[in-house]
């Protein structure tokens, strides 16, 4: 096993820059995320460490090794990809031990590997089928003993859930994640979806068009997101936003709507300019507080989502779009339908302040 750093990496497709000087430092049997809406560089970047794109500047490490100019069967890495690519003609014993069959492995190596990662993976008794008898989940699972045979220095997963049921996902998350408990080997693993980020890593990359926006453990981002795209891609249902002003000891939007301000960190000055952050799971009911209409009402159980709409018209909200309703999560029932009036407020230790001019936090 061995850590991973990138030092200012670069790339560029012809005259358009794709990367813009990256760099993160990965401990040695760390998992780590890379997460970021598509075009963003995270695919990218994981070609650049597997060795299947150039890097036009900057260092990849892994270990005490620069690798900018080693080929990717030398670089002592296993990569997963998205459809798996398995050979149709093989079966899962000889789709495992390809690999070390080309390495010219001992026999009793292979069998020996193989055996090993079949019992870790539970494909025991998968072993002499062909991948057209196994459903999308085995498939996954021996795509992933293929790169567990190979017992490498670092892990590469290029969003290997995507093509899954949303239930399947849910159970291949906790496998992937109970999977590196038990080996302890550096994984660098990218995806879109800022669920599996959340849930399955030590540490967490947000990228945005070819930039580190931030870089934390999951509660860390969550808890503290350094900027408005960080704010509002992690967490889901995303952050409402709201533009105003500060006002003495309060925040007002710019459709009339008055907010407690944060409790934590300085206060900005009066009149200043701010957007306002609130997740929807830290809206509370509150009878006397701010009045709003009830939209839409989406039960799902254990939570009630629900859309609320504040009197005269839309919110203004980041980007110059209309936010016409407020995201709110209530863990309660609430007997109110659309178009009854309920009253809301903020949890002030909940709440975040950004910059309304460059989107950095200011508490």
């Amino acid at each position: 096993m061995a850590g991973l750093e990138i030092r200012n990496v670069r790339k560029s497709f012809g005259a358009t820059p794709i990367l813009h000087g990256v760099s993160i430092d990965i401990q040695d049997g760390e998992f780590v995320i890379l997460v970021g809406p598509s075009g963003c560089g995270k695919s990218t970047l994981l070609r650049m460490i597997a060795g299947l794109e150039n890097i036009t500047a900057g260092e990849i490490r892994i270990g005490s090794r620069v690798v900018n100019a080693v080929p990717p069967k030398e670089r002592d890495i296993a990569m997963v990809f998205q459809n798996y690519a398995l050979y149709p003609h093989m079966t899962v014993k000889d789709n495992m031990a390809f690999s070390l069959k080309l390495r010219k492995a001992a026999k009793e190596e292979i069998e020996s590997r193989v055996g090993r990662a079949a019992a870790i993976l539970g494909l025991e008794k998968l072993l002499d089928r062909y991948p057209r008898q196994l459903s999308g989940g085995q498939r996954q699972r021996v795509a992933m003993g293929r790169a567990i045979v190979r017992d490498p220095q670092v892990f590469l997963f290029d969003e290997p859930l995507s093509n899954l049921d949303a239930k399947l996902r849910v159970a291949m998350r906790a496998e992937i994640k109970e999977l590196h408990q038990r080996l302890r080997t550096t994984t660098v693993y990218v995806t879109h979806d800022q669920i599996e980020a959340m849930t399955m890593a030590d540490k967490i990359v947000v990228m945005h068009d070819g930039v580190v926006e931030q870089v934390g453990a999951p509660l860390e981002l969550y808890d503290r997101p350094d900027n408005i795209f960080v704010a509002g891609f992690i967490g889901s249902p995303s952050m409402n936003f709201l533009k105003g002003k500060i006002s003495g000891d309060t925040f007002r939007t710019d459709s009339g709507l008055t907010l407690p301000l944060p409790t934590r960190g300085a206060r900005p000055a009066d009149g200043m300019p701010a957007v306002y952050g609130l997740r929807p799971e830290h809206v509370r009911l509150a009878e006397g507080g701010v009045p709003v209409e009830v939209a839409v009402v989406e039960p799902t159980g254990s939570e009630t989502m629900v859309l609320v709409r504040p009197p005269g018209g839309g919110t203004q909200a980041i980007a110059n779009e209309v936010a016409r309703d407020i995201a709110c999560v209530f863990r309660d029932r609430i007997g109110a339908g659309p178009g009854e009036r309920i009253g809301i407020t903020a949890d002030p230790a909940l709440v975040h302040l950004f910059d309304a001019e460059n989107g950095r936090r200011l508490n």
